[in-house]
Formats: C-alpha cells, sequence, structure tokens
C-alpha cells in the first residue's frame, strides 16, 4: 500500500508545457464520447459510456504511475488543497483535433492510493431541443429576478441544463451574466449579453469574496454553484432579493423534496423566516434525472420534474405542507409544471426511453402503469 502524499513529493512532477501524459487517456475519453473517467490503482482506466462503466483495453494501474498521471496536472493552490484535505477539485483542458475540450476533474486518495474520477463536459452549449427538456423550462429563464434552482444527484445533468437556459438568455437579451464556479465548466461564447465568468481559486480567493465582489460588478443574472451550506444559500437568496435573477444546484432526488433540503441547513429556529423567503423569491425548482435512450444516436436523456412557484405552491410552502406540494405539481401542468411520473410517460411515448427504464425510476410504479395506459388518476384536493 502506498504512503501518504507528502509535499516534496511534489517537486519531482512539474507540469511540462506540451501534453501531459494523462492526456492520451482524456483523448481516449473524446474519441469514446465518455463522459467520465475513472483511474483507480490496481485496475486499468474505465470509462462511462451511456451510463454503463467499461475498462480500457489495457493493463491496471500501479501507484507510481498514477502519481506519474495525475501530480502534472496540479497547480501550486491544488497541490495545497490536495496534502490538506486528501482530495481537491479543478478543471483540465485540453486540445482535440482543434476542439477545446473541458475535463471537471476530482482527485482523491483512498485505503491510502491516489485516485482519479473525471467528467468530460461538452466545448459547446446545447440547446433545449438537443437535451430534450421540456419546453416549459423557457418560461424560467424570461423572469428579471428571483431564484432558480436545479436539484438532483451528482451526474444528472444539472449543469448543462443550467449552461443551456444561460445560453437561451445570451441569445435572446441584453443583460450581464456573471458565473462564479468551482471549477468553470462551459465556457460561454457571448452573444447579446456580456459574459463574466469567474473560476474559485484562479479569478478570485473563495465564493465568499467573489458574492462580495458581484454586487459591484452590475449582474443582472448570476450563477452561485451548489447550495450547501447555510451562507451560500443565505447569500443567493438575497441576490434574488435584490432584484437578481440567481441559478443554482443542489442534491436532491426531487423537486418537493428539495424544500426540506434547504430547511435542513438552517437550525430550527429561522425555518419559518426561510419558508417566507422561499416562497416570495424562488421562481422554481428543476428536477432530473439522467435515462438511458433507445433512440438511435441518443446516449441518454433527461426525465424532468418542473415546479414553479405558483400561489398554490407558494401557499403550501408557507403553511408546512410539504407533503401535498407532489400532488400540486401533478395537477398545474397549466402552470408548465410536471411531475416525474408525466415526464417518463412522455419520455416512453416519444420513443425515447424503453418501459423497463421507466419502471426502475418511477417513484410510483402503479400511477406510470396507469398514465401509460390513458388513465389519470384522481386525486382529493390539495386545499
Amino acid at each position: 500500500m502506498a504512503s501518504s502524499i507528502k509535499e516534496s513529493d511534489y517537486d519531482s512532477f512539474v507540469a511540462p508545457h506540451q501534453d501531459l501524459e494523462i492526456d492520451k487517456l482524456f483523448r481516449a475519453c473524446v474519441k469514446l464520447e465518455a463522459s467520465d473517467l475513472h483511474l483507480k490503482v490496481g485496475k486499468p482506466p474505465m470509462v462511462r459510456v451511456n451510463g454503463t462503466l467499461r475498462p480500457m483495453s489495457r493493463g491496471p494501474i500501479d501507484d507510481e504511475e498514477m502519481v506519474r498521471l495525475c501530480f502534472p496536472m496540479m497547480n501550486e493552490r491544488n497541490r495545497k488543497i490536495f496534502d490538506h484535505d486528501g482530495g481537491a477539485d479543478f478543471a483540465h483542458m485540453l486540445d482535440v483535433d482543434g476542439t477545446n475540450w473541458r475535463f471537471r476533474v476530482n482527485l482523491l486518495q483512498q485505503l491510502g492510493h491516489i485516485g482519479l474520477v473525471a467528467r468530460r463536459v461538452n466545448s459547446w452549449v446545447p440547446d433545449f431541443e438537443g437535451l430534450y427538456l421540456p419546453s416549459t423550462i423557457v418560461d424560467l429563464c424570461t423572469y428579471d429576478q428571483g431564484m432558480i434552482l436545479l436539484a438532483g444527484v451528482t451526474g444528472s445533468g444539472k449543469s448543462t441544463t443550467i449552461a443551456s437556459m444561460l445560453n437561451w438568455i445570451n441569445k435572446r437579451y441584453r443583460k450581464h451574466i456573471l458565473t462564479l464556479e468551482d471549477p468553470i465548466e462551459f465556457v460561454f461564447t457571448e452573444d447579446k449579453c456580456l459574459i463574466n465568468q469567474r473560476e474559485i481559486g484562479l479569478d478570485v480567493v473563495n465564493f465568499e469574496i467573489g458574492m462580495k465582489h458581484a454586487v459591484r460588478e452590475d449582474p443582472d443574472v448570476m450563477l452561485v454553484g451548489e447550495m450547501r451550506d447555510q451562507e451560500t444559500f443565505m447569500t443567493a437568496i438575497h441576490a434574488a432579493e435584490t432584484g437578481h435573477l440567481v441559478f443554482g444546484t443542489i442534491h436532491a432526488s426531487s423537486a418537493p423534496s428539495t424544500i426540506g433540503r434547504i430547511l435542513d441547513l438552517f437550525p430550527q429556529g429561522m425555518h419559518n423566516a426561510l419558508r417566507s423567503a422561499i416562497a416570495m423569491n424562488m421562481k422554481g425548482i428543476i428536477a432530473q434525472k439522467l435515462l438511458k435512450s433507445i433512440k438511435p444516436g441518443v446516449g441518454r436523456v433527461p426525465t424532468v420534474e418542473i415546479m414553479k412557484f405558483s400561489p398554490t405552491v407558494r401557499k403550501l410552502i408557507l403553511e408546512e405542507e410539504d407533503h401535498k406540494l407532489a400532488d400540486a405539481i401533478r395537477i398545474g401542468s397549466e402552470d408548465g409544471m410536471q411531475d416525474f411520473t408525466q415526464s417518463l410517460k412522455k419520455l416512453v411515448d416519444d420513443g425515447l426511453i424503453d418501459r423497463e427504464v421507466a419502471m426502475e425510476v418511477a417513484p410510483n410504479r402503479e400511477a406510470l402503469k396507469m398514465a401509460l395506459k390513458g388513465i389519470e388518476v384522481k386525486q382529493p384536493g390539495i386545499l
């Protein structure tokens, strides 16, 4: 088993000016259209293609090769973070046949060994149509102020959906878009908007200072990254209250459960005030999961739940009746809402996924079975 990594170990692995050895693996990732690259000592490199992990046809990586592959990617800041925390997140870029590609890299230590997981990020920002997203998401992009959250687990496509929403705004409005990212994933090409993208650690020391600067940088639209602690959420909600349209992400399994996830960040005594702030400032919560597609040429498609903050949804949140939010979404199609059952039915009807996949991920299999048969489930009133 490898010994722990020491600061002095970095000195032998200074990044060269040209390609790094690991870039061969990243290029293979691009050629194979893989979404992720996994490196683990004792295993060959693994790539995820259309949701399935597959080994590359070569021998396993040992500790020496892992250090040789991974350490040259890190700058001084990331090396210190890795040494102190046992892991580091950063972006890695390379050119493949004239196209610049970005990878979101996580270096980690596990059982005394180094490991790597890298997510390939498209060098272009896709449109809604190419992502098979519901057209009603567009409505959320037209607000002048408020908060919009993307919910889902890691790898559910949240960042891609937000990028497509920001690019929709970029193509239609003359606004200033400001992003604070760790790391930057999509690099936007300015159309009608002025866009400034700031990477934590590269362009600004940390998120707190970045947000302090942001209020003096006259943004109309802001991307503030993941809602992972009290300070991040309170800073974001304050920006929404003061006239900005704020986008963020959160780890939650559904749109209704996002409310509880936010409240869990705070002590009980603050919950009433938070419910009021959420009800008044949130414009929509989008929850999504990526599913394997059966349509030729399409790898994966999102099943999407959309909860817009209609008067009914606001009332339920203020009155602490979160258990009724799912019904409010289901019957809120006129307001542009949909639940996972409705989304899965449409994906099956459109020939994008098969019934087996839909049933595997359905929150309510019986409801989906009935929906696929054209039977609408009647529910009692929610108010």
